[in-house]
Protein backbone atom coordinates (compact mmCIF):
# COMPACT_ATOMS: atom_id res chain seq x y z
CA UNK A 1 0.00 0.00 0.00
CA UNK A 2 1.41 3.33 -1.10
CA UNK A 3 1.83 6.66 1.31
CA UNK A 4 1.52 10.00 0.32
CA UNK A 5 5.19 10.21 0.47
CA UNK A 6 7.49 8.75 1.82
CA UNK A 7 10.43 11.34 2.23
CA UNK A 8 14.11 11.13 3.06
CA UNK A 9 14.50 12.49 6.47
CA UNK A 10 14.43 14.74 7.57
CA UNK A 11 12.92 17.35 5.21
CA UNK A 12 14.07 20.62 6.81
CA UNK A 13 11.58 22.62 8.56
CA UNK A 14 11.31 24.55 11.67
CA UNK A 15 8.31 26.40 13.35
CA UNK A 16 8.91 29.80 13.41
CA UNK A 17 5.52 30.65 15.41
CA UNK A 18 2.34 29.05 16.46
CA UNK A 19 -1.05 30.89 17.46
CA UNK A 20 -4.73 30.15 18.06
CA UNK A 21 -7.97 32.15 18.47
CA UNK A 22 -11.35 31.10 20.17
CA UNK A 23 -14.83 31.88 20.34
CA UNK A 24 -15.82 34.47 22.99
CA UNK A 25 -18.98 32.14 23.94
CA UNK A 26 -17.83 29.00 26.24
CA UNK A 27 -20.51 26.31 25.82
CA UNK A 28 -20.60 23.72 28.64
CA UNK A 29 -21.69 20.22 28.39
CA UNK A 30 -24.88 20.75 29.65
CA UNK A 31 -25.93 23.09 27.68
CA UNK A 32 -25.88 20.98 24.69
CA UNK A 33 -27.19 18.05 26.52
CA UNK A 34 -29.82 19.74 27.30
CA UNK A 35 -30.07 21.02 23.63
CA UNK A 36 -30.32 16.84 22.65
CA UNK A 37 -32.28 16.03 25.34
CA UNK A 38 -29.79 13.48 27.05
CA UNK A 39 -29.01 13.71 30.45
CA UNK A 40 -25.60 16.18 31.33
CA UNK A 41 -23.48 13.64 33.52
CA UNK A 42 -24.01 11.10 30.68
CA UNK A 43 -23.27 13.18 28.35
CA UNK A 44 -19.92 14.47 29.53
CA UNK A 45 -18.75 10.72 30.30
CA UNK A 46 -18.81 9.81 27.41
CA UNK A 47 -18.28 12.24 25.25
CA UNK A 48 -14.73 13.47 27.22
CA UNK A 49 -16.02 16.99 26.62
CA UNK A 50 -16.43 19.46 29.76
CA UNK A 51 -17.05 22.42 27.51
CA UNK A 52 -16.52 23.75 24.27
CA UNK A 53 -16.54 27.10 22.15
CA UNK A 54 -19.04 28.06 19.95
CA UNK A 55 -19.30 31.09 17.51
CA UNK A 56 -21.49 33.90 18.44
CA UNK A 57 -22.42 37.28 17.30
CA UNK A 58 -20.52 38.93 15.27
CA UNK A 59 -17.37 36.14 15.03
CA UNK A 60 -16.75 33.39 11.74
CA UNK A 61 -14.26 31.39 11.22
CA UNK A 62 -12.81 33.55 8.44
CA UNK A 63 -12.41 36.23 11.23
CA UNK A 64 -10.73 33.58 13.87
CA UNK A 65 -8.49 32.23 11.39
CA UNK A 66 -7.53 35.82 9.78
CA UNK A 67 -6.69 36.46 13.81
CA UNK A 68 -4.65 33.42 14.70
CA UNK A 69 -3.00 33.70 11.28
CA UNK A 70 -1.67 37.90 12.46
CA UNK A 71 -0.87 36.50 15.92
CA UNK A 72 1.53 33.88 14.67
CA UNK A 73 2.96 36.85 12.25
CA UNK A 74 3.42 39.41 14.96
CA UNK A 75 5.33 36.45 16.76
CA UNK A 76 7.48 36.01 14.67
CA UNK A 77 8.08 39.13 13.49
CA UNK A 78 7.83 38.58 9.68
CA UNK A 79 5.46 41.05 7.68
CA UNK A 80 3.08 39.64 5.41
CA UNK A 81 4.68 40.29 2.74
CA UNK A 82 7.39 37.67 3.22
CA UNK A 83 4.94 35.08 3.18
CA UNK A 84 5.16 32.97 -0.08
CA UNK A 85 2.40 30.37 0.59
CA UNK A 86 -0.70 30.38 2.75
CA UNK A 87 -2.33 27.26 3.06
CA UNK A 88 -6.02 26.98 4.24
CA UNK A 89 -6.34 23.86 5.72
CA UNK A 90 -9.58 23.51 7.25
CA UNK A 91 -12.45 20.65 7.41
CA UNK A 92 -15.31 23.20 7.26
CA UNK A 93 -14.69 25.10 4.10
CA UNK A 94 -16.10 29.14 4.50
CA UNK A 95 -17.97 28.92 1.01
CA UNK A 96 -17.17 26.54 -2.44
CA UNK A 97 -15.61 29.26 -4.53
CA UNK A 98 -13.09 31.53 -4.18
CA UNK A 99 -10.64 29.11 -2.08
CA UNK A 100 -10.95 30.22 1.62
CA UNK A 101 -7.19 30.68 1.48
CA UNK A 102 -7.72 34.06 -0.86
CA UNK A 103 -10.26 34.79 1.71
CA UNK A 104 -7.78 34.70 4.51
CA UNK A 105 -5.25 36.20 2.03
CA UNK A 106 -7.07 39.35 1.83
CA UNK A 107 -8.02 39.94 5.29
CA UNK A 108 -4.43 39.44 6.06
CA UNK A 109 -3.23 41.74 3.29
CA UNK A 110 -1.54 39.35 1.00
CA UNK A 111 -1.01 40.17 -2.32
CA UNK A 112 0.83 37.87 -5.07
CA UNK A 113 1.13 34.98 -2.70
CA UNK A 114 0.45 31.46 -4.00
CA UNK A 115 -2.60 30.26 -1.70
CA UNK A 116 -4.89 27.09 -1.99
CA UNK A 117 -6.73 24.83 0.21
CA UNK A 118 -5.26 21.10 0.89
CA UNK A 119 -8.11 19.44 1.77
CA UNK A 120 -8.08 16.20 4.11
CA UNK A 121 -11.26 16.56 6.31
CA UNK A 122 -9.67 16.28 10.25
CA UNK A 123 -6.42 16.03 9.28
CA UNK A 124 -6.46 18.97 7.04
CA UNK A 125 -3.44 20.15 8.83
CA UNK A 126 -0.94 17.12 8.39
CA UNK A 127 -1.41 16.92 4.71
CA UNK A 128 -0.64 21.02 5.29
CA UNK A 129 2.06 20.12 6.93
CA UNK A 130 3.52 17.53 4.62
CA UNK A 131 2.97 19.96 1.68
CA UNK A 132 4.76 22.94 3.60
CA UNK A 133 7.99 20.76 4.12
CA UNK A 134 8.02 19.94 0.44
CA UNK A 135 7.52 23.64 -0.27
CA UNK A 136 10.34 24.62 2.18
CA UNK A 137 12.94 21.77 1.58
CA UNK A 138 13.31 22.23 -1.93
CA UNK A 139 13.68 26.19 -1.55
CA UNK A 140 10.29 26.76 -3.72
CA UNK A 141 8.99 28.88 -0.75
CA UNK A 142 10.60 30.21 2.47
CA UNK A 143 8.00 30.92 4.89
CA UNK A 144 4.76 28.93 4.25
CA UNK A 145 1.73 29.92 6.93
CA UNK A 146 -0.74 27.45 7.10
CA UNK A 147 -4.96 28.41 8.70
CA UNK A 148 -7.14 26.15 10.36
CA UNK A 149 -10.05 27.22 11.16
CA UNK A 150 -13.59 25.65 12.22
CA UNK A 151 -17.03 26.58 12.34
CA UNK A 152 -18.53 23.30 12.78
CA UNK A 153 -21.26 23.81 15.22
CA UNK A 154 -23.68 25.52 12.14
CA UNK A 155 -23.47 22.44 11.06
CA UNK A 156 -24.60 20.15 14.13
CA UNK A 157 -27.80 18.13 14.26
CA UNK A 158 -29.17 17.78 17.51
CA UNK A 159 -30.85 14.77 16.94
CA UNK A 160 -27.71 13.05 16.49
CA UNK A 161 -25.60 13.73 20.15
CA UNK A 162 -22.76 11.77 19.74
CA UNK A 163 -21.64 14.33 17.33
CA UNK A 164 -23.40 17.31 18.57
CA UNK A 165 -21.53 16.73 22.05
CA UNK A 166 -18.33 16.67 20.70
CA UNK A 167 -17.59 20.00 18.29
CA UNK A 168 -16.33 22.95 19.23
CA UNK A 169 -15.35 25.68 17.04
CA UNK A 170 -11.72 27.86 17.01
CA UNK A 171 -8.53 28.43 14.74
CA UNK A 172 -4.83 27.68 14.83
CA UNK A 173 -2.37 29.44 12.93
CA UNK A 174 1.40 27.57 12.26
CA UNK A 175 3.99 29.70 10.10
CA UNK A 176 7.06 27.83 8.71
CA UNK A 177 10.85 28.57 7.63
CA UNK A 178 13.61 27.17 6.82
CA UNK A 179 15.77 24.04 9.43
CA UNK A 180 18.38 25.87 11.44
CA UNK A 181 19.95 22.47 12.55
CA UNK A 182 20.95 19.40 10.81
CA UNK A 183 17.99 16.90 11.61
CA UNK A 184 15.56 19.74 12.18
CA UNK A 185 12.31 18.65 10.07
CA UNK A 186 10.35 16.53 9.01
CA UNK A 187 11.25 12.82 9.57
CA UNK A 188 8.19 10.80 8.39
CA UNK A 189 5.06 11.22 7.14
CA UNK A 190 2.50 8.81 5.69
CA UNK A 191 -1.04 9.11 4.57
CA UNK A 192 -3.51 6.26 3.90
CA UNK A 193 -7.08 5.95 3.23
CA UNK A 194 -9.97 2.89 3.75
CA UNK A 195 -12.75 4.17 1.71
CA UNK A 196 -15.34 1.40 3.38
CA UNK A 197 -15.34 3.98 5.86
CA UNK A 198 -16.41 6.85 3.43
CA UNK A 199 -20.25 7.13 4.97
CA UNK A 200 -19.73 7.10 8.44
CA UNK A 201 -18.55 10.74 8.76
CA UNK A 202 -20.46 13.01 6.22
CA UNK A 203 -21.78 15.48 5.12
CA UNK A 204 -23.88 14.64 2.00
CA UNK A 205 -25.29 18.35 0.63
CA UNK A 206 -23.47 20.82 -0.60
CA UNK A 207 -21.57 19.63 -3.29
CA UNK A 208 -22.72 18.34 -6.71
CA UNK A 209 -23.99 15.35 -6.09
CA UNK A 210 -26.93 16.99 -3.73
CA UNK A 211 -27.24 20.41 -4.22
CA UNK A 212 -29.92 22.87 -1.83
CA UNK A 213 -32.18 23.09 -4.96
CA UNK A 214 -32.12 19.25 -5.27
CA UNK A 215 -36.13 17.89 -4.71
CA UNK A 216 -34.80 15.05 -2.43
CA UNK A 217 -32.21 17.23 -0.57
CA UNK A 218 -33.61 16.94 3.17
CA UNK A 219 -32.30 19.91 5.79
CA UNK A 220 -30.33 17.12 7.65
CA UNK A 221 -28.26 16.60 4.27
CA UNK A 222 -26.32 19.39 5.47
CA UNK A 223 -25.59 18.66 8.79
CA UNK A 224 -22.51 16.48 10.43
CA UNK A 225 -23.70 12.74 10.24
CA UNK A 226 -21.34 10.37 12.16
CA UNK A 227 -21.43 6.71 12.41
CA UNK A 228 -19.31 6.53 15.36
CA UNK A 229 -18.90 3.07 16.48
CA UNK A 230 -18.30 2.09 13.20
CA UNK A 231 -15.69 4.77 12.60
CA UNK A 232 -14.36 3.35 16.13
CA UNK A 233 -14.30 -0.36 14.91
CA UNK A 234 -12.43 0.16 11.28
CA UNK A 235 -9.74 2.86 13.14
CA UNK A 236 -9.13 0.14 15.76
CA UNK A 237 -8.59 -2.88 12.88
CA UNK A 238 -6.22 -0.69 10.62
CA UNK A 239 -4.25 1.99 12.70
CA UNK A 240 -1.92 -0.74 14.77
CA UNK A 241 -0.49 -1.57 10.74
CA UNK A 242 -0.32 2.09 9.72
CA UNK A 243 1.45 2.96 12.88
CA UNK A 244 4.01 0.48 12.07
CA UNK A 245 4.29 1.59 8.82
CA UNK A 246 4.96 5.36 9.76
CA UNK A 247 7.79 3.93 11.82
CA UNK A 248 8.44 0.55 13.40
CA UNK A 249 7.48 -0.04 16.63
CA UNK A 250 4.38 2.50 17.03
CA UNK A 251 1.57 0.41 17.49
CA UNK A 252 3.31 -1.08 21.02
CA UNK A 253 5.17 2.29 21.73
CA UNK A 254 6.81 5.10 21.43
CA UNK A 255 10.69 5.03 19.88
CA UNK A 256 12.05 8.44 19.09
CA UNK A 257 8.79 10.32 20.09
CA UNK A 258 8.83 12.52 23.21
CA UNK A 259 5.30 14.32 22.69
CA UNK A 260 2.00 12.00 20.98
CA UNK A 261 -0.04 15.65 19.71
CA UNK A 262 -3.24 13.13 18.31
CA UNK A 263 -6.34 14.39 16.58
CA UNK A 264 -9.11 15.24 19.07
CA UNK A 265 -11.45 13.12 17.86
CA UNK A 266 -13.45 11.74 20.66
CA UNK A 267 -12.77 9.86 24.32
CA UNK A 268 -13.05 6.50 22.79
CA UNK A 269 -10.44 7.90 19.85
CA UNK A 270 -8.13 8.96 22.89
CA UNK A 271 -8.57 5.83 24.75
CA UNK A 272 -8.05 3.70 21.94
CA UNK A 273 -4.07 5.25 22.23
CA UNK A 274 -3.59 2.89 25.39
CA UNK A 275 -3.64 0.05 23.35
CA UNK A 276 -0.55 1.03 22.17
CA UNK A 277 1.41 1.17 24.80
CA UNK A 278 1.58 4.86 24.53
CA UNK A 279 1.87 6.73 28.39
CA UNK A 280 -1.10 9.35 29.04
CA UNK A 281 1.64 11.47 30.80
CA UNK A 282 3.22 11.70 27.23
CA UNK A 283 -0.14 12.08 24.73
CA UNK A 284 -1.16 15.83 24.89
CA UNK A 285 -4.81 16.38 25.38
CA UNK A 286 -7.29 19.57 24.46
CA UNK A 287 -10.75 17.20 24.36
CA UNK A 288 -11.99 17.81 27.44
CA UNK A 289 -11.71 22.08 27.31
CA UNK A 290 -11.98 22.30 23.58
CA UNK A 291 -13.80 19.50 21.96
CA UNK A 292 -13.28 18.18 18.47
CA UNK A 293 -12.30 21.17 16.55
CA UNK A 294 -12.13 19.07 13.40
CA UNK A 295 -9.29 20.21 11.20
CA UNK A 296 -8.11 22.67 13.74
CA UNK A 297 -7.95 19.99 16.90
CA UNK A 298 -4.36 18.64 15.89
CA UNK A 299 -2.72 22.55 15.49
CA UNK A 300 -4.17 23.57 18.49
CA UNK A 301 -2.99 20.91 20.68
CA UNK A 302 0.79 21.36 19.10
CA UNK A 303 -0.06 24.92 20.18
CA UNK A 304 -0.60 24.75 23.14
CA UNK A 305 2.20 21.46 23.87
CA UNK A 306 4.36 24.31 22.56
CA UNK A 307 3.10 27.46 24.47
CA UNK A 308 3.31 25.16 28.09
CA UNK A 309 7.03 23.52 27.64
CA UNK A 310 5.63 20.29 27.56
CA UNK A 311 7.17 20.11 23.51
CA UNK A 312 10.40 21.99 23.26
CA UNK A 313 13.37 22.54 20.25
CA UNK A 314 15.13 19.55 19.40
CA UNK A 315 12.04 17.53 20.81
CA UNK A 316 10.03 15.27 18.52
CA UNK A 317 6.50 14.96 18.23
CA UNK A 318 4.35 12.29 16.26
CA UNK A 319 1.33 14.27 14.90
CA UNK A 320 -1.37 11.74 14.21
CA UNK A 321 -5.14 10.91 13.92
CA UNK A 322 -8.11 9.59 11.71
CA UNK A 323 -10.29 11.58 9.66
CA UNK A 324 -13.39 11.16 7.29
CA UNK A 325 -12.72 9.10 4.86
CA UNK A 326 -11.53 7.15 6.96
CA UNK A 327 -7.97 8.41 6.68
CA UNK A 328 -5.06 7.87 8.89
CA UNK A 329 -2.85 10.15 9.13
CA UNK A 330 0.85 10.57 11.00
CA UNK A 331 3.70 13.16 10.78
CA UNK A 332 6.93 12.59 12.63
CA UNK A 333 8.64 16.49 13.54
CA UNK A 334 11.55 17.24 15.47
CA UNK A 335 11.07 20.68 16.40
Amino acid sequence: MSALFRPAPPLGVRILSTAQALPARVVSTAEVAALCGVPAELAQKRSGVRERRWLSEGETALSLGAQAAREALAQAGLPPEQVDVLLNASGSQLQPIPDGAALFARELGLRGAATYSLHGTCLSFLVALQHAALLIHTQQARHVLIVSSEGGSLGLNPAQPESTLLIGDGAAAVLLGPAERPGQGLHAARIETYPEGADHTRIRGGGTLLMPQNPRAEHRDFTFDMQGLQVLKLASRVVPGFLERLRPGLSTGLPGIDRVIPHQASQAGLDLLRRYGWPAERVEVTLPTLGNVIAASVPLTLHQALRAGRLGVGETALLVGTGAGLIAGGVILEV
